[in-house]
């Protein structure tokens, strides 16, 4: 193990243990000693209609009632379209749409102020079912080679559906955010975040004001799975506006059910697979994905972008056809969730490929092996794999660990009795960093260094600390370059007010991307050192000169710089009598370059990889015929727990990227995205297979295995 990746005691680690870290729910005041108000947002009890009135009753002193008329600025909330209103416009588009708030000095006064007012809808037709959804946000398209061809010359041509439904990020800490108006007409806005600069113009926006009025800090955050990346925005605007009307902190913390049914989701997908095959070998694949936006845009787009240059997997089929939509209903707006659209399609691809080899007649790992890309093969979208591509020997070393290909074969054979076996195994990459140009062209990350003059050095960055680690990964890249003992080296959470935009904390690009610029910085440092003086050094992103351009217009290029890998491998033993199917073995080999510090990034991987066996399994969360979530706790939505996986084992192969800091790669989204491929192969197996079970959603749950049986039963 190189001396970086060793285990440190992480920097955060003593505060919240011992009970001291404050997040934003914990504050008794203000910054400057006042009062906190309590914000409770008034939801959309339908799923579309005009707002014809609403009848607030008589407000006590200290009370206020805060809409859309409200607003200084502009009544959008900054993401990427135009189109999520901070409080709603002329009509709601979803169960849960923030109509106004309600402030006050008394939570229980503020509740009975909201439960007497009444809204004046006139319903609309809601179109609830991706199936029916017309309206397209977004619409991508990208391919080569000759598909006309492939499919005329083709031995046999494959056609299927794959559906995956919702995911629900499940944070300890619920959404929550603060607005304190301070002297001279600046706002304050701090909570529970990922991504501070992207709060910081939304406010911006809605406020109409310049940059240094508005500050933005981020608290003790309690998580975020993606969860905390663009929903923060839109819940900061609507306390800001509030806190601006009543001239006083206001603070809204959403209780759990309401987190879970009016927050945003992973996106449910259809994605449709056409395959043609020649020889025993695909030779093109047409992909037509499909992703529930939701009632509004929010991220659709760059979900929707990663969900489908990861549609043909990571193999090498020399003709592709690729097509994207993300389509409104009047649910719940989705947005990213780790993995941020690659999940669904990969599952896609995976199940995809093992079926063909079953019909085939051909053992599905063999089938897989002879189709993957290596290094200098194109990428989907005609860029390159410009470093090595070692899915093949990860294989390899998950079948040493858990004797996969023993297994897969035995398991193969005709089962009887109540109990069945099966073992699945998916492959996957995930892009490290913003889709195409964004690094360039978007983000354009600066970072500094500021050294005091007793010699400590403090990391300027815009990235939140959200579980992952980065208080104490940066920390360790900073000292290890100056040569300080990790004490002298240390990284708060970050303000608007003090750091640059180093960009959001999200895309698995923190490390990568932004440890690097800090190792360059800490080596410009160190270069200049002068004992006794406060010092600091900036260093700004470049794009690596290796890069083919991406053009999104023609969805062409490299869509990412390199790529972290995964191999997992899954057995399960399902239970024919009630449907239950326990994970005997869990197995994921990662490589995320070289490791910043080895206990955090088995933590992330160990954590990862059970959150995807939860989306494929027991997640299950839907909505009613009025478009309202059922799932809204943890009585009827389940997540996983140690318990329920004993068998878990990950391991770590390396291959270093020379542009990432040491080595280093993205990490957090890898372990998530490849689980559904490898658990649903593994429960089709134990089932008989896909000549007698094809299997083709997430989540797989009891009841669905229970209604395959009677299929079987009839």
């Amino acid at each position: 193990m190189e001396k970086i990746s060793q285990s440190v005691v992480k920097k955060d680690h003593s505060p919240k243990m011992g009970g001291r870290s404050v997040y934003v729910a914990d504050y008794n005041t203000a910054k400057n000693g006042d009062g906190i108000l309590t914000g409770k947002i008034l939801h959309s009890k339908v799923a579309r209609a005009r707002i014809r009135g609403v009848e607030v009753p008589t407000l006590p002193d200290g009370y206020y009632y805060v809409d859309a008329k409200d607003i200084p600025g502009d009544n959008n909330v900054n993401i990427v379209l135009d189109d999520m209103p901070v409080y709603c416009r002329d009509t709601v588009e979803y169960i849960g749409e923030a109509i106004g708030m309600v402030v006050g000095p008394d939570s229980k006064k503020v509740d009975r102020i909201l439960s007497e007012i009444k809204v004046n809808y006139e319903e609309l037709e809601p179109v609830l079912d991706l199936r029916t959804a017309k309206e397209a946000f977004f619409n991508y398209e990208y391919g080569h080679g000759d598909m006309d061809k492939a499919f005329a010359e083709a031995d046999h041509v494959y056609e299927e559906e794959f559906e995956t439904g919702y995911q629900e990020q499940t944070y300890l800490e619920t959404q929550g955010m603060m607005a304190e108006p301070e002297e001279g007409g600046s706002m304050y806005v701090h909570g529970s975040m990922q991504c501070i600069y992207y709060v910081h113009g939304a406010v911006k926006r809605v406020l109409n004001c310049e940059p240094e009025g508005v500050h933005i800090f981020q608290d003790v955050t309690g998580g975020g799975f993606g969860g905390k990346e663009a929903f923060p925005s839109i819940l900061a605007t609507e306390v800001a506006v509030a806190a601006k009307k009543a001239n006083a902190p206001v603070r809204c913390v959403f209780d759990r059910r309401e987190d879970m049914e009016y927050t945003s989701k992973r996106h449910p997908s259809i994605c449709r697979i056409r395959a043609a095959v020649k020889d025993g070998k695909v030779t093109a694949l047409d992909c037509d994905v499909t992703f529930n936006a939701g009632a509004y845009s929010t991220l659709s787009a760059v979900v929707l972008q990663r969900g489908i240059i990861a549609a043909p997997g990571v193999y090498n089929v020399p003709n592709i056809h690729v097509t994207g939509r993300a389509l409104k209903t009047n649910t719940s707006p989705c947005g990213a969730y780790r993995g941020f659209g690659a999940p669904q399609t990969f599952f896609a691809i995976e199940m995809m490929m093992d079926h063909i080899a079953q019909d085939l007649g051909v053992e599905s790992l063999a089938f897989k092996e002879a189709h993957l890309a290596k290094q200098n093969d194109p990428t989907s979208t005609c860029g390159k794999y410009h470093f090595p591509v070692p899915v093949q020997d990860m294989i390899n070393e998950v079948d040493k660990v858990c004797d996969y290909r023993k297994k897969k074969a035995e398991y193969s054979k005709p089962q009887t009795g109540r109990y069945r076996r099966g073992i699945g195994m998916s492959m996957i990459f995930h892009g490290a960093g913003f889709t195409g140009s964004g690094e360039r062209d978007i983000i354009k990350a600066v970072t500094r260094l500021h050294k005091y003059a007793d010699g400590r050095v403090e990391i300027l960055a815009s990235n939140g600390e959200i579980g992952q680690g980065v208080r104490t990964t940066f920390c360790k890249i900073v000292a290890n370059e100056l040569n300080l003992p990790l004490e002298k080296v240390f990284y708060d959470h970050p303000d608007t007010a003090r750091v640059p935009d180093s960009g959001p904390t999200v895309a698995s690009r923190s490390l990568m991307t932004v440890g690097e610029l800090l190792r360059r910085a800490s080596i410009k440092l160190r270069e200049i050192w002068k004992d006794g003086e406060e010092q600091e050094v900036e260093e700004r992103y470049r794009q690596p000169d290796f890069m083919i351009p991406f053009s999104l217009e023609k969805f062409e290029g490299d869509a990412y710089p390199t790529y972290a890998w995964a191999v997992n491998a899954i057995e399960v033993e399902v239970d024919t009598l009630t449907g239950v199917t326990k994970v005997l073995g869990a197995y994921g080999n990662f490589d995320v370059g070289t490791p910043m510090d080895y206990n955090i990034v088995m933590g992330q991987m160990e954590g990862g990889f059970l959150q995807g066996i939860g989306y494929s399994s027991i997640e299950k969360m839907d909505y009613d015929d009025k478009g309202r979530i059922r799932n809204n706790s943890f009585s009827d939505y389940l997540i996983p727990t140690t318990k329920d996986v004993p068998n878990m084992q990950c391991m770590l192969h390396v291959e270093k990227f020379p542009d990432g800091p040491y080595g280093a790669k993205g990490a957090g989204e890898l372990p998530l995205v490849g689980v559904p491929g490898a658990y649903l192969e593994a429960v089709e197996q134990a089932l008989g297979g896909c000549k007698k079970h094809k299997l083709n959603h997430v989540p797989f749950t009891a009841e669905d295995t229970l209604k395959e049986l009677m299929k079987e039963a009839e």
